[in-house]
């Protein structure tokens, strides 16, 4: 299948750029959700150990530079936008841009690589709301499919747990065990989508391609809901404290398979909290680092662009195949109770 576009817009969460913006943006994006305050000032806290500043809006502009570059090179005529969810630059500001520009259909790239309601179709339900508040519903805009199991995503992966477990003296290798983490989800939403199983052929993917062979789990990071919700588990500190106990490990090697860049919820809760764990326990840990700019990272954008445009190969590894371009109706509901505000 091919078609016609004529812009690509990056959609990604946002994130505060100094002290005074960290409350605003944690009030959008906690708006109609069931998060105590007192955690959402805890993890203002976080953003304010590090200056009030999220990563995440650097690392945006790296990427879309990176792959500005990309598609020039490869003569992919498409203007790049960006639109955040929850801080500048909004969706709305940029959709209203586009529609100034006179782009009529564009693809969308969002930077999560997997299936689930905060990761796909809240991205999708957040477009929505912005063409209705800027009057820009003629305005299309199809995303392009997700990617956990496509080559430009699993080897720089891969390549980068290689580069943690180098920094593991040799002689414990055979001790060392590799703790892919994710973004925690309330169980009624993991149970309505493929996040999990997505997850887990992620890990399997990129650990097919070492040389040698670890023992790995996939556990949960960053949850925020009231402490009566259950939420996936296991969260990352118990489970480096259970490994400790354990006694069977000297090393772990924790890379973060659910993200794409180094942001806030790496930085403090695994560079710091997870790190200060293992340090106050013995335990070894190296973080690998996240895909970011890989420019086999960058190439896979412009690919499933392409897919959609001129109708190229789609590429995968495993048994999963290329996920769908088209959302199914009912695809990756909240899981809160009908009525409650989503």
């Amino acid at each position: 299948m091919s078609d016609s576009y004529d812009a690509l817009l990056v959609v990604s969460f946002g994130g505060p750029e100094g002290p005074e913006d960290v409350i605003p943006f944690l009030e959008n994006v906690l708006r109609g959700k069931n998060v105590p305050r007192q955690r959402m000032l805890q993890v203002a806290e976080h953003y304010q150990h590090f200056g009030g500043v999220s990563p995440i809006n650097g690392q945006n502009r790296a990427l879309i530079a990176a792959l500005k570059k990309e598609l020039a090179e490869h003569q992919v005529e498409l203007p790049v936008y960006w639109g955040n969810r929850n801080w500048h630059p909004l969706l709305a500001d940029t959709l209203q841009q586009m529609q100034k520009d006179g782009i009529q259909r564009s693809l969308a790239f969002m930077t999560s690589a997997y299936s689930s309601y905060s990761g796909c179709r809240q991205y999708r339900e957040d477009i929505e709301r912005a063409q209705q508040e800027v009057d820009a519903g003629d305005l299309q805009i199809d995303k392009v499919r997700v990617f956990y199991n496509h080559p430009g995503f699993v080897l720089p992966m891969a390549d980068r747990v290689r580069a943690a477990l180098a920094k593991v003296p040799s002689d414990r290798h055979p001790t060392t065990h590799i703790v892919y983490t994710a973004h925690s989800l309330p169980l009624g939403m993991a149970a309505g989508c493929r996040y999990t199983a997505q997850l887990e052929e992620a890990c399997r993917l990129v650990l097919a391609q070492l040389e040698d062979t670890f023992s790995w789990k996939l556990v949960y990071q960053s949850r925020s809901g009231p402490p009566t919700q259950p939420w996936l588990e296991p969260d990352v500190c118990d489970y480096l404290r259970d490994v400790h106990e354990r006694g069977e490990h000297t090393d772990v090697v924790v890379v973060p398979i659910g993200f794409i860049s180094d942001h806030m919820e790496i930085l403090f809760d695994l560079d710091t909290e997870a790190q200060e764990l293992c340090s106050e326990i013995g335990l070894g840990m190296v973080r690998a680092s996240t895909v970011g700019t890989d420019p086999r990272f960058v190439s896979m954008i412009r690919e499933l662009v392409l897919e959609r445009t001129s109708g190229a190969s789609r590429e995968y590894l495993g048994e999963q195949g290329a996920s769908h371009d088209v959302c199914p109706q009912d695809c990756c509901p909240s899981g809160r109770p009908a009525g409650r505000p989503r």
